[in-house]
């Protein structure tokens, strides 16, 4: 029988850092278009080889990242990379610094808050496994202070200092990408502002998807899984714009189940391939 851990029994796992370790087999993922329930073994077979798997998560949720750490260990068995939202394109050296064992996990620690956030212990078992059996990392954002600027003035208020940060990126928010982004995250005040909001997460999806498909013409052997936000993992975020970039990329899209919002029933195959169930609060 499969196993279920509720989100008390996964965190209490994740803080305490007992021996036992979430494996694959105490996991059971939704599949969207078969409507059934599959576990995340069986899923495994079915993802790209070479391509990219996107595993969605609330940044602040111990579960969701217990649950992303079973997904990678799931694909063990083939060439891996790792993509993070949490980490600069530009400071790529560091994670290459850290998988290497050139990197000690307080200065990590400290590179990971200059990124991201103080909120290293959320991640730490990923970036421990990645180090440990020598996956390679991918930063894959661009520098925050740009995303936040685009947000509060638009893609136009950019410096070209601040463009020559960036990927090659045409910041166009169509009608599709403007109303899937009012069904997930809300309308977000004003309309000038909304559209601010679209340009700035436009620019967050398609930088990720640039540099997610840079380091696969590098190293087309590998899958590469990338760790990001729910509203970036989404197909009509980060997927679409690879998709734009180069069609014949295969993706798949993993998503964890949300009480009362994302559930088996209220999402369809133009949302995501596979929900996580059992981690709600």
């Amino acid at each position: 029988m499969i196993l279920r851990l509720g989100v008390q029994t996964m965190l209490f796992l994740f803080l305490l850092r007992t021996a036992a370790v979430l494996q694959a087999a105490d996991i059971t993922l939704w599949d969207v278009a078969a409507k059934a329930e599959i576990t995340l073994e069986r899923a495994a077979g079915k993802y790209p080889a070479p391509g990219i798997v996107y595993v969605g998560e609330f940044h602040d949720n111990a579960a969701h990242h217990a649950a992303q750490l079973a997904v990678i260990r799931s694909m063990s068995n083939r060439p891996l990379a790792v993509g993070l939202e949490m980490f600069q394109h530009i400071e790529q050296s560091v994670l290459d610094a850290w998988v290497s064992r050139e990197l000690s996990e307080e200065e990590m620690r400290r590179a990971f808050a200059r990124n991201w956030s103080r909120d290293w212990h959320l991640y730490r078992d990923i970036f421990l496994y990645c180090r440990d059996r020598r996956i390679p990392m991918v930063g894959l954002n661009v520098p925050r202070s740009i995303t936040r600027k685009v947000a509060r003035n638009g893609f136009e208020a950019l410096t070209p200092e601040e463009v020559g940060k960036l990927p090659p990126i045409v910041c166009r928010v169509d009608r599709d990408y403007e109303l899937f982004l009012r069904r997930v995250l809300g309308s977000h005040g004003s309309d000038s502002h909304f559209r601010r909001f679209c340009e700035a997460q436009l620019v967050w999806d398609t930088a990720m998807a640039i540099y997610a498909l840079e380091y696969l013409r590098e190293h087309p052997e590998r899958t590469v899984v990338v760790l990001c936000g729910m509203s970036h993992a989404w197909k009509k975020a980060a997927p679409e714009q690879v998709a734009r970039q180069n069609a014949k990329v295969e993706q798949v899209v993993i998503q964890p189940s949300v009480k009362g919002r994302w559930r088996p029933g209220s999402v369809s195959k133009e949302d995501t391939d596979y929900m996580i169930l059992g981690l709600e609060e």
